[in-house]
């Protein structure tokens, strides 16, 4: 039977967030000696520490550890097998952006075992993963939670689900909702000044790791289409997937055959005179340009593009890498209720999975 002063914690992906996750999990563990978090699972894609009998692996050197083994992870299934017969309850923690792994999510849920993950794509996908998700989690009992699916760390689903839950309208969700796209455009369209050339604005934002790799990863929007899918959803509309409505691409089509980012940027300068003049058009009618995403509920309508603001809107006034997300609500009237502040980064990131934790464990334990 499983005991209630001890719950098992099982990792995947062990990258940037994971080993803020890491961190934060050994001071949570520190701080609240009931009920003991004991880690039993750490993985990457190519390693994994485990072992059959369950035994905890220190916190604060997992990471070390993990590199001196050579034992491969299990196929997510015997994943499922294994922690299913844990001597206590398992939360399994995706700090990954896999598919596969998102896919695994119903069958772990089904069998007892929790989940928190910052994995955009389990709740982005498909519309009935999306339904097996929480059908599943449901059936068994076993929680989920995505805090840092939209938003790292700030809290943007928490205040979606308590909007909705205490019987609030949704009608309108508005925002920034890419660090990436709030610096690009921050810098190359600010409301004072005149901002760089774009080409020179997207190299500048990869050197400073603001952009993935390949910049065209994020100027295609789909990040963004993401988050948007999930908070339609959350709001009430069935959303199939982030390609089922209008998304502005941000790439030359002439660039999206390069076969490299770094080509990609060599070629981008070639096509500055698009992006100036969208900037100028804006200017002219006293604006600047933000690359926002859009909610209309009532409508039903969901896009993500290019919109022009006064230089006064919360979202022309940006700084930074920061996101901006505004709910109108029946309550909140024509003032919407705002939530800014920095929306990418490892530890803020994993601070919102730490935060998901916490509440399962208020639940489960």
């Amino acid at each position: 039977m499983a005991s209630s002063k001890q719950i098992f914690i099982a990792i995947i992906g062990a990258g940037g967030v994971g080993k803020s996750f890491l961190s934060q999990l050994d001071a949570l563990a520190s701080r609240r000696p009931s009920p003991k978090l004991n880690l039993v699972y750490i993985s990457t894609s190519k390693k994994a520490l485990y072992d059959a009998s369950y035994s905890p692996i220190p916190i604060a050197g997992a990471i070390e550890k993990l590199a001196a083994v050579s034992q491969a992870p299990p196929a997510l299934p015997q994943l499922a097998d294994y922690l299913a017969a844990a001597p206590a309850k398992v939360v399994l923690v995706d700090n990954t952006s896999s598919q596969d792994v998102a896919d695994a999510y119903p069958d772990f849920l089904g069998r007892g075992i929790s989940v928190v993950t910052p994995n955009k794509k389990a709740f982005s996908g498909s519309y009935r993963l999306w339904q097996d998700i929480f059908a599943a989690a449901e059936n068994s009992g076993a929680k989920v939670y995505h805090e840092s699916s939209v938003g790292a760390g700030l809290p943007v689903i928490s205040t979606l689900k308590d909007l909705v839950d205490t019987g609030d309208r949704v009608t309108k969700i508005e925002g920034v909702f890419s660090g990436t796209m709030s610096f690009l455009f921050n810098s190359f369209a600010p409301t004072s000044g005149s901002g760089g050339k774009w080409s020179a604005e997207v190299t500048k934002a990869k050197e400073l790791g603001y952009t993935e790799p390949d910049p065209r990863d994020d100027l295609n929007g789909l990040d963004v289409a993401r988050k948007l899918t999930i908070l339609a959803r959350l709001a009430g509309l069935p959303i199939e997937s982030p390609t089922s409505f209008p998304v502005q691409s941000l790439i030359p089509k002439e660039l999206e055959s390069c076969t490299s980012g770094d080509q990609f940027l060599q070629k981008l300068p070639e096509f500055d005179i698009q992006m100036e003049e969208t900037k100028k058009a804006a200017e002219k009618q006293g604006k600047v340009v933000r690359f926002v995403g859009s909610i209309d509920v009532a409508s039903k309508q969901v896009k993500v593009g290019l919109e022009q603001f006064d230089a006064s809107h919360p979202i022309a006034a940006l700084k930074g890498s920061d996101n901006i997300i505004s709910f109108y609500t029946e309550r909140y009237g024509s003032n919407p209720l705002i939530i800014q502040g920095a929306g990418a980064g490892g530890d803020v990131t994993a601070m919102g999975v730490t935060s998901d934790l916490i509440k399962v464990l208020g639940q489960i334990v």
